[in-house]
C-alpha cells in the first residue's frame, strides 16, 4: 500500500490545470499546521520564524484539492487508457522518443551499464512523466501540498509527510521552497518525483551537481531506481494475448493479479508470442471500441512500482517498444 500511495505521480501533461487559481489562506490559524511547525522545529531544527514565513506565503490550491477529496473518480489523477494515446502513446511520441535516445546515447548507455537495466525503458520512463524532459509542471509545489497536507483528503496523510520532506528537500539543494514548481501532487522535475523520493533515488549523476531537473540526472535516477526494485535487464516486460470477443470481462484484470498462464487458456486467453514465465498479470486497456489483454511479466510490476497503475507501465513498455522496433 505504501508504493501505491508514494508513487501516485505521473507528468501534468496528462491533466490539464483548471481555471482556478490558489488564492489566498491563513494556513496559521489552522491546529494542524501549528503542530507541523513544532515538528519541523523540534525533529530537523528548522527555525519557527522560517516555517512561519514560509507557510504564510502558501496559497490553497482549490483545484488540487479537488482531485483527492469527495468521491474517487476512477483515472482522476493518472489518466484513461484513451487519454495516454492521445498525449504519449502515439507516433509523434516515439518520433521524439528515438531523436532523446540518439542525443543521450552515452548517458543513457552508461546508465544502463552501471545498473544493468535497458536503456529503453529509461527513455520510456522520461516520455511518460515529462514528455522527455520538455515539461515538468507548472504548479507551486508548496501550495500544492501545503493543500493537501493541511486540508482533508483521501490521502493527506501521505502529503503531509510530503510536505516534510519538501522542506529537507529545499534545505539540502539550496533552493527557495517557494519558487519550486511541478505536478499537483507536488512531483517534480523530468522524472516527476515527489520529495521523498527525490531526496532518496535523485543524484549527480553527470558530476556537476544533482537536480531533479536535470536529463543526465534522471537518467541515472530511473536507471537506479529500476535496479533497486529487482529489474531484470533484457528480460520480458508484457506480451499482448489473444481472446475472443471486444470486451472482456471474465477474470479480474490488473498489475497485481496473477495467473497461470496454461490456466488462462480455458478463457480463450493465449499469448500472441513466447511468454517464458509460468505466471502473470492479466491486463487489460480499455480503448474505445475493444479491451486489448497483455500477460505482464515480472519486469511490468517494476514499471507500476513507480506509479501504480497499468496503463502507466503500459505507456512506458510501448514507447521503449517502439525503440526496439526502430533497430
Amino acid at each position: 500500500m505504501r508504493l501505491i500511495a508514494l508513487f501516485i505521480v505521473i507528468a501534468t501533461l496528462l491533466l490539464a490545470n483548471d481555471d482556478r487559481p490558489p488564492v489566498a489562506y491563513d494556513y496559521l490559524a489552522k491546529p494542524n499546521v501549528q503542530r507541523f511547525i513544532a515538528k519541523m522545529h523540534k525533529k530537523y531544527g528548522f527555525s519557527k520564524s522560517y516555517l512561519t514565513s514560509t507557510l504564510q506565503k502558501a496559497k490553497l490550491d482549490r483545484d488540487t484539492l479537488a482531485r483527492y477529496t469527495g468521491k474517487f473518480k476512477k483515472n482522476s489523477t493518472v489518466g484513461s487508457w484513451e487519454r495516454f494515446k492521445l498525449h504519449v502513446v502515439n507516433k509523434p511520441t516515439f518520433k521524439e522518443a528515438k531523436a532523446f535516445k540518439q542525443k543521450h546515447h552515452k548517458t543513457l548507455q552508461e546508465a544502463s551499464r552501471i545498473y544493468r537495466v535497458d536503456a529503453d525503458y529509461i527513455v520510456g520512463f522520461l516520455g511518460v512523466e515529462s514528455h522527455f524532459g520538455n515539461y515538468t509542471g507548472d504548479y507551486n509545489i508548496l501550495d500544492a501540498l501545503a493543500t493537501l497536507a493541511f486540508h482533508p483528503n483521501r490521502m493527506q496523510k501521505l502529503f503531509a509527510k510530503e510536505l516534510e520532506h519538501l522542506f529537507l528537500f529545499a534545505k539540502e539543494r539550496g533552493y527557495r521552497i517557494d519558487e519550486l514548481e511541478g505536478s499537483f501532487a507536488g512531483a517534480m522535475g523530468c522524472v516527476q518525483q515527489l520529495p521523498s523520493i527525490a531526496r532518496k533515488f535523485n543524484y549527480d549523476f553527470d558530476g556537476d551537481g544533482a537536480s531533479v531537473w536535470d536529463i543526465d540526472d534522471c537518467i541515472g535516477s530511473i536507471a537506479k531506481f529500476m535496479h533497486s526494485k529487482g529489474w531484470k535487464e533484457g528480460k520480458t516486460v508484457a506480451v499482448r494475448a489473444h481472446y475472443k470477443g471486444r470486451r472482456f470481462h471474465a477474470l479480474r484484470t490488473g498489475f497485481k493479479t496473477s495467473y497461470n498462464v496454461k490456466g488462462l487458456k480455458k478463457y480463450g486467453i493465449t499469448p500472441a508470442q513466447p511468454y517464458p514465465y509460468r505466471k502473470a498479470s492479466l491486463l487489460k486497456l480499455h480503448n474505445k471500441r475493444y479491451d486489448e489483454l497483455w500477460l505482464g511479466a515480472p519486469n511490468f510490476r517494476i514499471l507500476t512500482a513507480y506509479n501504480a497503475s497499468t496503463n502507466y507501465g503500459m505507456a512506458i513498455h510501448l514507447i521503449a517498444q517502439s525503440l526496439k522496433e526502430e533497430e
